[in-house]
């Protein structure tokens, strides 16, 4: 009898997990075709009357049809579609971005297709500033439904230590709609204890934070069997492990972890598309990085560039430019500190190409030349890689490819993100290094290009290991 009742219970959790999935997916789906009615309309009132060759017919719904598919591409790699995980102002600003890429594509398309002329813009950007007000709307409305359809898990935290907790907490902190902390459990606890207070909070959930692998096991069986949501925050090893490939030997499974090893197709594209972006981008940016130099050089007479020593793939040191947006010696005797927030060794010419990302574009040089790439872990400074490699010895791993302009830990982190998690985030990278993941990077890398959080500096003069580097505003 009980055990009918289990296949029962966990039969109504499913379904009632895939309704809420679903009902997600139609709030999403909803989203897109509002967008694409609007696209439509705007389409057959202007742009279908200006065509080089008629579509007669079905050609009309293919560039109908090649908007919703670019807005669905682009709002889910920009994470406009992120309920779960985002604030209403996350959502506008993610669903902005996506349409304004999509547009832009569009526009490009109509350039393509219209007689003998340059399109009209006008059309698209009412049909841009309609969609973005659909957007804000439904960002506001879907993220209240979304608590209603999914309101807070009952989450009980687990951690091994204080540093450990802290992680968790935060994470259900600014995520308080979608966690309902009912309580908290150290490791050193046995774990039928961890399983008995699970039962008595009733919780729906737990976040394991820095839990020793037997016993995080353990208490991820039970959470498995008994239906209880386990989030966990990874250590090296699992980060490792999770990128392993797979395959049997004997019929028995195997998984095999071994230095990043890209293919020759793989790094020969990749050089390829540096050479080309960052040539290109050199020439378009070449007024911007003129007035730059003007205005340093104007504000106090001293260098223009900034050039210092970096490591980057097999340890490789190599110097790497950037337009100085600090006083003169800076960090003068070797012991410059974290960049705070309104520091004020940041002149004014600075902050501002530091907020417009300005004083990164000498970068594309060493991209050109072959010091960079465009994807790929951030190079850090010779002083820093030492002091990180006494705390962290699994520092070095960031060294199995050629240091970047962005990466994960960019797109996903902060400045004053700890370096360990930014560790963690750079050998996802490493792990899922392709053609199409760096491609993804590049565009996403444009989201936080006007995000200003992106590129705050620490509020406390050391990070989680007390280190004492000048950071770029990238890192």
């Amino acid at each position: 009898m009980r055990n009918s009742a289990d296949r029962i219970y966990r039969s109504t959790v499913v379904n009632k997990s895939q309704r809420q999935n679903a009902d997600l997916i139609l709030l999403d789906i909803l989203l897109l075709a509002a967008n694409t009615a609007a696209f439509a309309v705007c389409w057959f009132s202007y742009y279908e009357k200006h065509l080089y060759l008629s579509f007669e017919g079905y050609g009309d719904y293919m560039v109908i049809g090649l908007f919703f598919a670019l807005n669905a591409v682009f709002a889910h790699l920009y994470g406009a579609f992120e309920l779960m995980t985002s604030r209403i102002t996350e959502l506008i600003y993610s669903n902005v971005i996506a349409l304004l890429m999509t547009h832009f594509f569009m526009y490009m398309v109509t350039w393509m297709l219209v007689r003998n002329e340059v399109p009209n813009v006008i059309p698209l950007l009412l049909c841009l500033a309609a969609c973005g007000g659909l957007s804000a709307l439904w960002s506001y409305i879907a993220y209240q439904l979304t608590d209603k359809i999914i309101p807070p898990k009952r989450t009980l935290i687990v951690y091994d230590n204080g540093e450990a907790y802290k992680s968790g907490a935060k994470i259900t902190r600014k995520y308080d709609n979608r966690f309902k902390v009912v309580g908290e459990a150290i490791a050193t606890r046995p774990t039928p204890d961890i399983y008995h207070e699970i039962e008595e909070k009733n919780a729906e959930a737990v976040m394991l934070c820095g839990l020793a692998s037997s016993q995080r096991n353990d208490i991820l069986k039970y959470c498995i069997d008994h239906d209880v949501m386990a989030y966990v925050r990874p250590n090296i090893g699992d980060l490792i492990i999770s990128e392993a490939r797979s395959f049997r030997m004997d019929n028995l499974p195997v998984l095999l972890c071994q230095r990043a090893a890209p293919s020759l197709f793989y790094l020969t594209l990749k050089r390829t598309m540096d050479i080309l972006l960052s040539g290109v981008a050199l020439i378009i940016a070449s007024p911007f990085m003129l007035v730059t130099a003007i205005a340093i050089k104007a504000y106090d007479g001293g260098p223009v560039m900034f050039k210092q020593k970096r490591m980057t793939l097999d340890r490789k040191v190599f110097e790497i430019h950037k337009f100085r947006s600090m006083k003169v010696d800076a960090d003068k005797g070797g012991k410059g500190i974290v960049t705070m927030q309104n520091d004020d060794r940041i002149t004014p010419v600075g902050k501002v190409i530091r907020a417009c990302r300005l004083d990164e574009l000498p970068q594309l040089y060493d991209i050109f030349i072959g010091n960079m790439t465009i994807v790929g872990p951030r190079p850090e400074r010779l002083e820093t890689i030492e002091l990180y490699e006494k705390e962290m010895p699994e520092f070095g791993m960031r060294l199995q490819v050629k240091a970047g302009l962005t990466g994960y830990a960019q797109v996903y982190g902060k400045a004053n993100t700890s370096p360990y998690d930014k560790l963690q985030m750079d050998l996802m990278y490493i792990g899922e290094q392709s053609v199409i993941t760096d491609l993804k990077i590049i565009f996403a890398t444009i989201k936080i290009l006007f995000m200003p959080e992106s590129t705050e500096g620490f509020a406390e003069e050391k990070d989680a290991l007390g280190t004492d580097e000048v950071t770029d505003s990238m890192q």
